[in-house]
């Protein structure tokens, strides 16, 4: 075995590694995408992202894809399922969500998902949080609202929730549901996974594709726009989802759901790092909180006695 395919395998081991970049992809997915959303139409951006990342992972996946047919055939409703929930109506919900409402209302409401996770994991896996989990969920969520309210409570007040904030709410919901099924997902190569929900993804959007195509103009075909289109293709789209998916199957669903907290810590870095904002106090108080609660949730659960 060669030196690269060794250290793949030793990445591909590595979740805690690999649900941090899923958030630091996230991260630069809420940027693009609230920048997007005044040029692409929701469902044609949903639609075009998932389009392009079935075709450019399909020539790495189509053996695979084969070899896995059977085990796709005897569980197709379950696929069907996680690629309309994971990828049709999550993604379309959050790009139609970010044309009603601001990015510091993403934020805040995304700090709730891990909550619609453990509901969903109590529902569909009879998988209880733990009360060391919630404690450190409860932890990295009040670093979030620390890092998104500069550190003042007061501005709790002047947050004004809108549609595109219930849309999101609605969006999450769905996820949430996505990652507890991911967990019963049948085995097969994460290419084969990967390559049939983007593909059954799109395919379940052309009908509201062509119904927008008839009712809002086509995006502009320039470089800004290719530009966008190119980062939610390749970062939030088929790494993270591979991140994503390989990181739940390693931990389970309640002990992923937290790094959903890094996405604003990763947000926050990246407008001091790119944007020139200045860090302050808060920053700092607001990352230790999220990185506290994220270890402190996503710790090996000690084995009860028998």
């Amino acid at each position: 075995m060669t030196a690269a395919p060794r250290s793949f395998s030793r990445l591909a081991d590595q979740p805690y590694l690999l649900l941090s970049l899923t958030s630091l992809f996230w991260a630069g997915n809420a940027i693009v995408g609230r920048a997007a959303a005044g040029h692409f139409p929701p469902v044609t951006l949903s639609f075009l992202r998932w389009a392009c990342a079935f075709a450019i992972v399909l020539p790495f996946a189509a053996r695979h894809l084969i070899a896995d047919w059977g085990v796709i055939r005897r569980h197709l409703g379950l696929m069907i399922v996680l690629s309309i929930a994971g990828i049709s109506i999550f993604n379309t919900l959050q790009y139609t969500a970010l044309q009603y409402t601001t990015a510091i209302n993403i934020l805040l409401l995304q700090s709730t998902a891990p909550l619609f996770v453990a509901i969903w994991a109590l529902i569909v896996l009879g998988v209880r949080l733990t009360l060391t989990q919630a404690l450190g969920i409860m932890t990295s969520m009040l670093g979030v609202v620390v890092i998104i309210l500069h550190g003042d409570i007061a501005q709790l007040a002047a947050i004004d929730l809108n549609r595109g904030d219930l849309m999101f709410f609605g969006a999450l919901a769905v996820f949430g549901l996505y990652t507890a099924l991911t967990q019963r997902r049948p085995p097969m190569h994460a290419l084969s996974f990967l390559a049939f929900s983007f593909g059954c993804g799109a395919l379940f959007l052309i009908p509201l594709l062509v119904w927008e195509l008839t009712t809002r103009p086509a995006p502009a075909i320039d470089l800004a726009n290719v530009a966008s289109l190119a980062y939610v293709v390749i970062f939030p789209s088929i790494l993270a989802y591979l991140c994503y998916n390989r990181g739940v199957r390693l931990i389970g669903a309640n002990r992923s759901a937290p790094f959903f907290h890094l996405i604003p810590v990763f947000g926050s870095a990246m407008a001091i790092l790119f944007l020139g904002e200045r860090p302050h106090l808060y920053h700092a108080v607001g990352y230790a909180l999220v990185l506290t609660g994220v270890i402190v949730a996503a710790r090996t659960p000690k084995p009860t006695a028998a």
